[in-house]
Parts: structure tokens; C-alpha cells; sequence
């Protein structure tokens, strides 16, 4: 007799899905040698402190050169003759509604075809301290305008001259007004002196740039630059704001304008007094 075997049902076939790539998670931050290593970036702070002081000493010239167009601007804005006053109308107008890399272009590339050739060190100072002797030419006019025209009564009282009165009266209660507002503009030029680099000034900026291209450390090489740019704007205001505290020491007593030229007659009643009992 002969056993039949049990019949097993076919079992069904599972097709397997195809497995997708997984992507490696990306490392932490800090085991990230493109953002961990400050080490070898930092290799080369010689150079940045050689950038950030030619940084410093262009701000400084490019200021100097600003706060004398400025001043002059001021005045010329303030006088009575028309063919004065626009000329210094327009250099404000120009200035102030283009941008200062135009101002940077024209400086650098368009002078030497009318025969004023400039280094790119002399075109970047040119050009900042144009681009903000605009603007503190109206910072010195309204400081200006904000000294008491008794100040000037009295001088005249005192038989100073116009000069003199500007230059011992009007000229430093208008500097103790704006100073301020000057100190803000010097922090504006060091931190627009960073478009000199596209004219291969090889400031703090620049000298990053070609940083960065040589080890392609982006994230330290501009860290490390922009808290030179931190240190030198906060050093600035703070060395700033102690020769302002020395130069503008406030006075005993608030003087108000009927008063200083009241003091103005007595002093002048009082010299003629003298000048009588000397005759």
C-alpha cells in the first residue's frame, strides 16, 4: 500500500522592496575640521594685525580729510553769496545720492585718463573722505546754526573780529554740538573701508579674501575679521570718548543766550571804564 504524502500549498513569493541609499549624517559641528580647525587659521595673525592697522591708518587720513572738506563745506554753505553757497550745494547733492564704490571707480580708474594718476591706497582715501565730507558738511552747519546768536553779539560788543569770533567762540561750542554725530562718521569710514578692496587695497577685508582663498577656511578667516572690525570700531569710540570728556568739559553753570550777552556789555562797559581812567 503505498502513502500518499501530504501536499504542502505553495507558498506565496515576496518580492522585496528595494532599499534606498541612507545618506551619512553630517558630523557636529564640532568635529567639523572646516569649522573646528582655529588653529590653522589663526597661523596667520600676523598678517591680520598688519591689515587692520593700514585698516586704521586709512580711516584715520581718509577722517582728516573728511572733517576739513566738511568744515569748509559748512561755511560755505553759510555764506551770503550765491556763487559760493552752490558749489558746495551740489558737492553735497552729488555726493551724498551716489554710492561710494561709484565714487571709488571714478577715483581709481576715470582720473588717470584725465591725467591725475593716484596709487589704489590714495584713491581709497580720496574717496572715503570725499564720501563723507558730504555728509559732515551738514553735521557741522547745523552745529553751527545751534550756537546762540548772542555768542556773536557779544563778540561784536568785544570788538572781535569775525575770524576771531568763529574761531574762539562759534567754532568750539559748535565741535562740543557735533562731536557725536563726527565720532559716528569716523566708525562709518572703517567700516566702509572694506570696499577698498575691490580696488586691491590690501586692507582688513582684502587681506581676508585672499586668506580665505589660500586655506578655504571661509568661517574662521571672516570670524576672525570681523572681530578685528569689533575691536578697532569699539577701541576707536572709547579712545573717542575720552578726548571728548578732556576737550568738553561741561560748565559750572548752564549759560543761557540773554545772559552771555549781558556778560558781553558788562565786559566791554567795564573796559571802557578802565580806558577812561587810563586818559
Amino acid at each position: 500500500m503505498v502513502r500518499r504524502q501530504a501536499r504542502i500549498p505553495p507558498q506565496p513569493v515576496l518580492l522585496k522592496k528595494p532599499c534606498r541609499a541612507v545618506a551619512p549624517r553630517p558630523p557636529p559641528p564640532w568635529r567639523n575640521p572646516m569649522f573646528a580647525d582655529w588653529t590653522y587659521a589663526l597661523q596667520d595673525w600676523p598678517t591680520y594685525l598688519g591689515a587692520a592697522w593700514l585698516t586704521l591708518k586709512l580711516s584715520l587720513a581718509a577722517f582728516v580729510l573728511a572733517c576739513a572738506l566738511g568744515l569748509l563745506g559748512a561755511l560755505a554753505r553759510r555764506s551770503r553769496h550765491a556763487l559760493v553757497r552752490a558749489p558746495a550745494a551740489v558737492y553735497v547733492e552729488v555726493i551724498r545720492n551716489t554710492p561710494v564704490l561709484l565714487q571709488m571707480f571714478v577715483a581709481y580708474f576715470a582720473l588717470p585718463s584725465a591725467g591725475l594718476r593716484l596709487s589704489p591706497v590714495q584713491a581709497g582715501i580720496a574717496a572715503l573722505g570725499v564720501n563723507v565730507g558730504a555728509y559732515l558738511t551738514e553735521i557741522f552747519r547745523a552745529g553751527i546754526q545751534a550756537v546762540p546768536s548772542g555768542q556773536r553779539e557779544a563778540s561784536r560788543v568785544l570788538a572781535l573780529s569775525p575770524f576771531r569770533t568763529f574761531l574762539h567762540v562759534v567754532l568750539p561750542q559748535a565741535l562740543r554740538n557735533v562731536y557725536p554725530a563726527v565720532i559716528n562718521q569716523l566708525v562709518q569710514i572703517i567700516l566702509g573701508s572694506s570696499l577698498l578692496s575691490a580696488i586691491s587695497v590690501p586692507e582688513l577685508t582684502g587681506t581676508a579674501m585672499v586668506i580665505n582663498s589660500r586655506n578655504l577656511l571661509t568661517i574662521q578667516v571672516f570670524g576672525i575679521a570681523a572681530v578685528l572690525y569689533l575691536v578697532l570700531t569699539n577701541v576707536v569710540v572709547l579712545v573717542a570718548e575720552l578726548i571728548g570728556r578732556a576737550a568738553f568739559k561741561p560748565p559750572l553753570r548752564p549759560i543761557r543766550p540773554h545772559q552771555s550777552v549781558l556778560a558781553g556789555l558788562r565786559t566791554a562797559a567795564r573796559r571802557l571804564v578802565l580806558i577812561r581812567k587810563e586818559a
